[in-house]
């Protein structure tokens, strides 16, 4: 355990792949996979669990099953600013993911944030009812309705960069909107690719608008959304960067989404050489198995 990294915190974690069962592609079988918490600081969100404890005013839902693909989320120590990501599945076939950097301490915009978690979930299941959705149009209403959402709450102006997206399952795409977040990074056999800002940052301006487009994640890619605060991680004068959280991504080309996530925040870790406390620190990955035909869809 590195020097200085706080003691008694309780996250939980899933077995190694080694020991818990794999299915082709990296993907673990979930029923093979236990549960057991163990003393660290890193908290894990893995498919179909949620965490034991979370900040007060926000309620963490549960990571969704996918077919043939993997969701996970984790962050570093206590809930200090204001990062949130959550999930919900909107259709059988798609689930809606998102990251966001609300400004401020905790104490400040707790109510903000509960706010704008409560329209995530509220609104993403009816704008995406229909089967014949046009996924664009959706993703583009709901940053509208979150980017109110969180002026009318704080009464004013409170910046808030967010990325959102909509992953569907038969096609294997991903549409998004990018408000002013750091950049996504969609690796596939091709290298990595930057998913940059559509948009201004939610909470400046009432009517401000993100495009959303359309991006393929074939079989085999991974998507990885990291916090700023995991950017701006220093040593000296020097931050973590972009460039370090690719180079991370691209040397782990077989990790499932949880130990990318894993070893996304150890890096910054290790970087710093000491716990990464000076701000939330959070990622989030999607990662496709390899084992799967593209255009092909789920088996009932």
């Amino acid at each position: 355990m590195p020097s200085g990294q706080p003691a008694g915190r309780r996250c939980y974690d899933k077995r190694s792949p080694h020991s818990a069962g794999v299915t082709g592609g990296g993907c673990p079988d979930p029923s093979s996979m236990l549960t057991s918490p163990i003393d660290c600081p890193v908290r894990f969100l893995f498919q179909h669990e949620k965490l034991p404890q979370t900040p007060q005013g926000t309620v963490q839902a549960e990571v969704p099953r996918l077919h043939d693909a993997e969701l996970a989320a984790a962050y570093f120590g206590e809930r200090q600013g204001g990062d949130l990501h959550d999930f919900v599945r909107v259709s059988p076939t798609r689930i809606l993911f998102g990251l966001l950097d609300m400004a401020g301490r905790l104490e400040d915009n707790r109510t903000v944030i509960s706010a704008a978690q409560r329209t995530f979930h509220t609104r993403s299941p009816e704008l995406f009812t229909a089967d014949d959705v046009n996924e664009a149009d959706a993703m583009a209403e709901l940053c509208l309705e979150l980017n109110r959402t969180i002026i009318a709450t704080e009464g004013g102006v409170r910046s808030c960069p967010a990325f959102a997206a909509c992953y569907n399952e038969d096609l294997g795409t991903i549409c998004y909107f990018n408000a002013g977040h750091p950049p996504g990074l969609l690796r596939d056999a091709t290298g990595i690719s930057e998913l940059r800002a559509t948009g201004l940052p939610l909470g400046l301006f009432s009517h401000a608008t993100c495009d959303a487009p359309l991006v393929a994640l074939p079989p085999g890619a991974a998507l990885l959304l990291v916090s700023r605060g995991l950017l701006e991680g220093k040593r000296k004068r020097e931050e973590f960067g972009l460039d370090r959280v690719k180079s991370r991504l691209q040397e782990a080309a077989n990790e499932s989404a949880k130990d990318l996530c894993a070893t996304t925040i150890d890096g910054v870790q290790q970087f710093m050489r000491k716990p990464p406390v000076h701000n939330d620190v959070t990622a989030l990955a999607l990662v496709r198995c390899a084992n799967r035909k593209a255009g092909t869809a789920p088996k009932a």
